[in-house]
């Protein structure tokens, strides 16, 4: 789980958009974008540990690659997230940040992310 929190935040203000909204999509299989708490980093390995023990690597899965866990996971965590904007800023709750999630890597991946509005 990458934090990209900061990364969108200064996207937002170099666009000087003051209402609109931040559309984030993940354009990979394997991959995923989760809005979540911030604050306490052990929610992160929480969050990957419950869904390593949830949706473990080596099942008896039928997909040749061997990773039909990283891909039950991007389906569940989901691939697009959208934020609203007023005043030029993420209308986040006070612990939220915005993660990206890789499950068959590490890999190079790419966050798409429009910014929406005036």
């Amino acid at each position: 789980m990458v934090n990209v929190s900061t990364k969108v935040k200064t996207l937002l203000k170099q666009s000087q958009i003051k209402t609109g909204k931040i559309i984030l999509f993940v354009p990979h299989t394997t991959a995923a974008i989760t809005i979540n708490e911030n604050a306490d980093s052990d929610v992160k390995s929480d969050i990957l540990n419950g869904l390593n023990k949830t949706f473990p690597n080596h099942m008896n899965y039928q997909h040749f690659e061997g990773n039909s866990d990283a891909h039950i996971k991007s389906s569940i965590i989901g691939v697009e997230q959208v934020i609203l904007v007023e005043h030029n800023t993420m209308l986040l709750g006070t612990w939220q940040g915005i993660y990206f999630m890789e499950f068959d890597g590490p890999r190079d991946r790419k966050l798409i992310v429009r910014l929406e509005g005036e």
